[in-house]
């Protein structure tokens, strides 16, 4: 089988982290890009799917989250807690809700 040349413009950094990502998966960045050429061929289509999400996705909101979620621990003195005594407290809600089921209440 004849094979052919492909260039492609690669910004560094993408190029880079595609890189260490297929190092990583035991392969290079050519074999990943034949695999993918292989794969939509077989589909004939692109191998992943391609949508608009819905709803814009934005970080900030994540974080102005997890900050609010943070703040609420503070205040309520649970922030410093262990993954043990955190554990331990939902252990005992969950005892006292199933005591609360077995007696009726």
């Amino acid at each position: 089988m004849a094979s052919s040349l492909l260039q492609i413009r690669l910004d560094d950094e993408l190029k880079s982290e595609a890189n260490a990502l297929f190092e990583a998966l035991g392969i290079d960045l050519p074999t990943a890009i034949r695999m993918f050429l292989k794969r939509a061929v077989m589909i004939q289509g692109i191998p992943f799917p391609m949508t608009l999400p819905k709803d814009e996705y934005k970080a900030e909101d994540a974080i102005r989250a997890i900050q609010m979620a943070n703040a609420s621990a503070k205040k309520n003195g649970i922030s410093d807690m262990t993954l043990d005594e955190i554990n331990a407290e939902i252990s005992a809600v969950r005892q006292s809700v199933k005591k609360a089921g077995d007696a009726g209440l």
